[in-house]
């Protein structure tokens, strides 16, 4: 995270204070570096910042010479870059460095041999949640100390006395208990409810681990406030001047739902690229024809469409130098849409030019909402989005409460970096496609995930005394996926009628499916505060973006301008504003509240700017705070060439058998001939993937009771059991066809199953109907 054009310096202490209040963490820090080298360096320091993190303070001292970033409106500070000598440093790093993502930079200038730099770090973050419920705090190992790790083979206690790093917890429900991956001092309760306590590290983490921290809370975990009082200096009814409560959404999510209800808006986005083997000749093929046999689309996408629930709403967009939907709006999932989206598919031709997923992107999100079904976007991905990443993460930020991405690039692709922060960004998967990875598995396999109960119709109500009334900043999410978190804000505005009321409550309410729920949280509206105000930060930083996304009346421009005039004296960066750093002597620097009256003061002989930016880099590895979820799996493929050009199962057929051999042609023939309802007919093409005659299949059926439908459907169920282990987007499958059978009325499954059975030479008991 510290960078500069030679090699390292050293870092020779690093003292860190962290307060963390259930899902926030205020990070103070100091880090102090040596130029050990016999040579003068160039220096730089980059810190990674992500959709969560403020950093709101930053200065770095040189003997007698002091650099701060300040931030300016945007207008304003575009001007002093203009003004600014080596500008050229952030856009050489920007487009050259190997790092990719959103950082923080500031250029030091010349550290000359043995002289000391020491930087101040100050930010406030949104923590993660865990799916043990725990809260996740990270610190990149860059800025740790290394220990001598000839210590660690002794049996001596490692003890680093260069490293003070110090962690305060607090929560009204109790701190439980912590998880370290280094050596930590035992966790001290400093309440005697236990509301509150400390921890220190002894020593870095192991190697080049980044430090790991996990909080426990006590008591149930879905729902959580903090309440942070007004800062006395600011004027009541400003968003400073009144206390301000962060809400954490944790819903208790069932695994199993015996109605789940609507299933959701499933959006299909093909790179054309992917398409280029099965329709261009491998002449005319440019470098991207590395496509591996086990990357197909074709493939992909018929078992993904094979595998929707009934009910659901789908479309297909493919994009290139432009893109295309299959239907100008999602349409409901029927057996006329299935079949119809699976006789188009072949239709996609390849694209080997620009790719503007930006484009589809913004023509998705401008697309309104389905009352009800959460939007899922599955994104297959081969090429680079050339300068367009910064902008496409931005449309992802803005609508990330109203959809989650799944994201598949292949392991060539250029844009696997931007891929993975999608996902990251909409608690969604990346999953980078190897070269022996099977396309349709992995995709398959996000797509169970998708399908798992989520908390729906989301809605918070407030009981405040008379008098008191709140202001939403950041609303609930339309939806809270499985295992993920939602942090809202809002603003107490008012004067409460009673001083002795000291308490308000929130209820959250929401659905899971048929089933309702509802937790009611009282909470504490005179909280302890230390005035460093990083509830306020982080609900500052959501209404600046708040009004930078929905625009501003009339009416709203004093909002906005009293908002920005905050924001510069907390440091909190925004659409509107802007850093510029200031070098100048000790005795000039002036503190981070109080910023000079005007910009003149900065071209006075005594100081002079320096380059400072938050940057998107555009290199090849990502800077990220949190643990990123990404797998490379290796797993056995089996291969589709083609699909039909139309609908009907005989073509489609066709196609599939010149693709496809033995068994694992039958495989997906069996599956072509699936219906949208999960269920089979009775056909003499069933009957042959099956191995038998139609002849054979029609006289087996254990009694003219038995629909021919569900007889069929029972042999398809049983046949597809011996592939259970080999292929792993079964499951789905089986699962619409055990539906089906159990909405019929009367079907004997144990005397269909004993004839199955027998017919196909099985041994499969009743469990395949998941009775």
């Amino acid at each position: 995270w510290f960078f500069h054009s030679y090699s390292e310096l050293e870092l020779e202490t690093v003292t860190v204070n962290v307060t963390i209040q259930d899902f926030v963490a205020d990070v103070v820090s100091e880090l102090f570096f040596r130029n050990v080298e016999p040579v003068s360096k160039e220096t730089m320091f980059i810190f990674p910042v992500d959709s969560n993190t403020v950093v709101h303070s930053f200065y770095a001292t040189m003997g007698d010479t002091r650099i701060e970033a300040m931030l300016w409106e945007k207008e304003e500070a575009q001007q002093l870059c203009k003004a600014t000598a080596g500008m050229e440093n952030l856009r050489y790093l920007q487009d050259q460095w190997d790092l990719w993502g959103p950082v923080f930079a500031c250029f030091l200038g010349t550290l000359p041999p043995n002289r000391e730099v020491t930087i101040s770090l100050c930010y406030v973050q949104e923590l993660p949640l865990q799916p043990d419920g725990a809260a996740q705090f990270c610190w990149p190992h860059e800025l740790l100390p290394q220990n001598n790790y000839l210590n660690w083979m002794s049996s001596e206690e490692v003890i680093s006395e260069n490293l003070h790093f110090n962690i305060c917890l607090k929560s009204a429900h109790g701190v439980s208990h912590v998880a370290i991956n280094s050596s930590y001092t035992p966790l001290q309760y400093t309440a005697p409810d236990q509301t509150s306590a400390e921890v220190s590290l002894k020593s870095s983490p192991w190697m080049y681990d980044d430090l790991n921290l996990l909080v426990y809370y006590r008591g149930p975990h879905t729902l959580s406030a903090v309440v942070e009082r007004r800062d006395p200096k600011a004027p009541p009814g400003s968003l400073l001047g009144d206390p301000v409560v962060m809400v954490t959404l944790m819903p208790d999510i069932p695994e199993e739902v015996p109605n789940p209800g609507q299933p959701g808006e499933f959006l299909f986005l093909m790179d054309r690229s992917l398409f280029q083997d099965a329709q261009v000749p491998p002449e005319e093929l440019p470098q991207l024809s590395s496509t591996h046999p086990s990357i197909c689309p074709q493939n992909t996408l018929l078992f993904l469409l094979k595998s929707l629930p009934l009910g659901c709403y789908f479309n297909i967009y493919s994009f290139g130098a432009t893109f295309k939907a299959f239907y100008p709006r999602s349409v409901e999932y029927t057996q006329e849409s299935m079949d119809n989206a699976v006789g188009r598919i072949s239709s996609i031709c390849p694209d080997l030019g620009g790719c503007d997923l930006l484009g589809l992107l913004r023509s998705i999100y401008n697309t309104p909402h389905l009352h009800g079904h959460a939007r899922q976007l599955f994104i297959f991905i081969q090429r680079k989005i050339s300068s367009e990443e910064e902008a496409v993460m931005a449309e992802v930020y803005r609508y990330r409460d109203h959809h989650r991405c799944f994201c598949f690039p292949t392991n060539s692709c250029d844009s696997f970096h931007l891929s993975q922060a999608m996902a990251l960004e909409t608690k969604g998967e990346c999953v980078c496609l190897h070269s022996k990875m099977d396309m349709t598995s992995e995709a398959v396999k996000c797509l169970q995930r998708a399908l798992q109960p989520m908390a729906s119709g989301i809605s918070l109500h407030w009981d405040l005394p008379p008098g008191l009334e709140v202001s939403m900043i950041r609303k609930a999410p339309e939806v809270i996926f499985q295992g993920h978190q939602s942090s809202i804000y809002a603003q107490i505005r008012g004067q409460a009628q009673d001083a002795e009321v000291g308490e308000g409550s929130v209820t959250l309410q929401y659905h899971v499916g048929s089933q309702s729920f509802d937790y009611t949280l009282r909470f504490s509206l005179s909280p302890s505060s230390d005035g460093r105000l990083p509830v306020h930060r982080m609900a500052m930083m959501h209404l600046l973006w708040k009004l930078a996304w929905e625009g501003t009346s009339r009416a709203e421009k004093d909002i906005q301008h009293s908002a920005v005039k905050s924001s510069l004296s907390m440091g909190v960066p925004s659409p509107f504003t802007s850093n510029v750093a200031v070098r100048m002597k000790q005795t000039d620097a002036w503190h981070c509240d109080s910023l000079p009256p005007d910009s003149s003061m900065l071209f006075s002989p005594s100081c002079n700017l320096v380059p400072c930016q938050l940057l998107w880099l555009r290199g090849f590895q990502p800077v990220w705070f949190k643990s990123t979820k990404f797998w490379v799996v290796q797993k056995c493929q089996f291969c589709l060439e083609m699909l039909g050009h139309k609908a009907p199962d005989t073509e489609a057929l066709t196609q599939l058998s010149a693709s496809c051999k033995g068994k694992e042609k039958l495989l997906r023939v069996v599956v072509a001939l699936q219906k949208a309802n999960g269920s089979w007919a009775l056909t003499a093409a069933l009957a042959s993937a099956l191995g038998l005659s139609k002849a054979d299949v029609e006289g087996q059926r254990p009694s003219k009771g038995v629909q021919p439908t569900a007889w069929a459907t029972v042999l398809a169920l049983v046949w597809l059991y011996q592939y259970k282990w080999q292929v792993s987007w079964l499951e789905l499958l089986e699962d619409k066809a055990c539906r089906w059978l159990h909405d019929q009325a009367e079907v004997p499954l144990d005397e269909c199953l004993e004839a199955a059975n027998s017919l196909l030479g099985c041994f499969v008991d009743l469990t395949i109907f998941r009775i």
